[in-house]
């Protein structure tokens, strides 16, 4: 169940800047599972976090963690920054450009994320995003990224499929997520063909 303050949250942020925020609603606890079910269980990872927007995908991957690592949260709307830097004190929150991802990382002293996961629209990605996260993320990294089914066939879902399958040398595609508002599945990409040293 979504508490009414994070929808209105959402809503607000939807009306002001409807491409930023790109829906109405937040994800479901059901999408946010399947978004971090690929961030490791053991060890010490860096998360790093694209477009917490109120914080869904952020309360399940701290659950994940569950003190462990390090969780990094990269969101543009300032009002959602503050909002997920209240509803998950432990993550460090940085009111930021996806697009300035590497530099960003650098300046945190972060050299090669274990998992990113994304909340971005599709709306929000330049020409280079997608390509910048595989250059920074570990080379046994994982990258999810959340759309929508009823877009799964228009053409720049298409297009955004075909540039993550030649970036990363795997990616799967979940079931449904029927619980969700409106349904969607995640793209999890793994082995990123580009590097940076």
């Amino acid at each position: 169940m979504v508490p009414d303050s994070e929808r209105a949250v959402f809503l607000r942020e939807f009306v002001r800047s409807p491409l930023r925020t790109a829906s109405v609603v937040p994800s479901s606890p059901d999408l946010a599972e399947q978004m971090i079910a690929a961030v490791p269980e053991e060890g010490d990872p860096v998360v790093v976090e694209l477009g917490p927007g109120t914080g869904t995908f952020t309360e399940a991957i701290q659950r994940r963690l569950a003190g462990r690592g390090r969780h990094l949260a990269i969101e543009l709307n300032p009002a959602m920054a503050a909002h997920v830097s209240r509803r998950c004190p432990a993550v460090e929150v940085v009111t930021g450009s996806a697009a300035d991802l590497a530099g960003i990382l650098i300046a945190r002293g972060i050299r090669r994320p274990d998992a990113v996961v994304s909340g971005l629209p599709w709306s929000a990605f330049n020409d280079r995003l997608v390509c910048s996260i595989a250059e920074t993320l570990a080379p046994a990294g994982v990258y999810t990224q959340f759309t929508y089914a009823w877009s799964r066939w228009a053409p720049p879902a298409r297009r955004q499929l075909a540039e993550l399958r030649e970036v990363f040398s795997e990616v799967v595609i979940t079931r449904t997520v029927w619980r969700n508002l409106p349904p969607a599945f995640v793209y999890v990409s793994r082995r990123p063909r580009l590097q940076i040293e």
